[in-house]
């Protein structure tokens, strides 16, 4: 079984390091922060003891988790590994000196992937003598709670080494999809309207933050209103993954952020995680309440439902990933109650149609052009599964 290394020991390589030592491999942890890596390793520990408590692993195997963790401040220990997988800040110059610096150390026939979850993969690829050994392998945090791994050759990687890694992630019990290297791979892009379009409807003074909560919630079926959602990651970041994924896509409209969620960022209101972001949750705060109005709620959620299912046909469309893979990543990703394109199935392709070109008619903007796909589709009177066919 070969051994695995992991960069950076924050929360999503220490939870990459979890998911590979449970699967059996020795794994070694860097980090150049000393106090960063003794916290990954007794919070290591306090996790294994609690699973242990729970009954969800016995003593004995969280000990041998435990002991085929190694945390260690020099990569001169990579030297054996057959995987590394980086899990640092998300800053392209770093990574590329990081993948520089790991090509001396690692053996030839070592995979180096990236946990980037918006960066070029080709980009990080070309600081390496062989980028054909190269991929984006991008995990959903907590990882060892999260299903869902992105897959993402980069246009130098080798097509043996993208199977390689499918197969050994998969392995670890997780479901892979492959994702094309563009802006935000699936998820991070197909999910963008869930944040943009409930922005834009909040800033049109169409409902307030609670009222389209409920109605995402109540209505759609949503596990967490795209308010809660977005106090739950972080505004911060939130904000910068659709500042990236709109700076990628050449300014594109469809990925424009908002101007409301940049001013709570700059105020510091990030979420749960300083008290206060579109919701205070603080002691004692009062908080709005929604107006459950089923009319309102409804028209709340068809534009927003729209609005995502464009973006998933445009994906598609686009050849970013397969047909099936697009609805597992939105199910088993961000835990959306049902694929998107199997949604889109549901309510009618020529329904969609007519309801994005409502939007486009209503603003002239381009961020409301419907794709390409859905328009042919509704012409032909086709469907993106066969009946029966449709992943449930």
């Amino acid at each position: 079984m070969i051994k695995i290394g992991i960069i950076g020991s924050g929360s999503m390589g220490a939870g990459i390091a979890q998911v590979a030592a449970t699967a059996g491999h020795e794994v070694f942890v860097f980090d150049s922060n000393p106090v960063a890596l003794e916290r990954a390793q007794s919070n290591l520990l306090a996790t294994l003891n609690k699973l242990a408590e729970k009954g969800k692993l016995d003593d004995r195997t969280a000990k041998a988790i435990f002991g085929r963790t190694y945390y260690l401040s020099e990569l001169a220990a990579f030297s054996e590994t057959g995987l590394v997988i980086e899990a640092i800040v998300e800053d392209l110059a770093v990574k590329k000196s990081v993948f520089k610096q790991l090509e001396g150390i690692v053996s030839a026939d070592c995979l180096l992937a990236t946990n980037t979850s918006s960066l070029s993969v080709a980009a990080i690829a070309a600081a390496c003598q062989r980028p054909e050994r190269v991929l984006g392998i991008h995990f959903f945090n907590p990882a060892p709670l999260m299903q869902l791994v992105e897959v993402v050759p980069a246009i130098q990687t080798s097509p043996d080494i993208a199977k390689q890694a499918k197969l050994l992630i998969e392995s670890w019990g997780k479901l892979v999809v492959l994702a094309k290297d563009t802006p935000g791979f699936i998820v991070n892009r197909v999910a963008r309207p869930y944040y943009g379009e409930a922005l834009r409807i909040l800033e049109e003074g169409i409902a307030d933050i609670a009222t389209i909560d409920w109605a995402m919630t109540a209505l759609g079926g949503f596990r967490m209103g795209p308010f809660t959602l977005m106090d739950f990651i972080g505004n911060d970041v939130n904000y910068t993954v659709t500042e990236t994924v709109f700076q990628s896509f050449f300014y594109d409209p469809r990925y424009k952020p908002s101007f409301t969620q940049k001013r709570l960022c700059e105020a510091g209101w990030l979420g749960k995680k300083t008290g206060r972001g579109y919701y205070d949750y603080s002691e004692g705060a009062k908080n709005p309440v929604a107006q459950q109005d089923e009319e309102l709620g409804k028209i709340i959620f068809a534009r927003i439902l729209v609005m995502l299912i464009n973006e998933a046909a445009d994906a598609l469309y686009m050849r970013i990933a397969s047909r099936d893979d697009i609805d597992l990543a939105m199910t088993k990703g961000v835990n959306y109650p049902k694929g998107l394109l199997q949604w889109a199935d549901e309510i009618g392709i020529e329904n969609c149609v007519h309801m994005l070109d409502a939007l486009h008619g209503e603003y002239l903007e381009d961020r409301y052009r419907c794709s390409p796909l859905l328009r042919k589709m509704a012409k032909t009177k086709q469907t993106f599964f066969e009946t029966g066919d449709q992943r449930h």
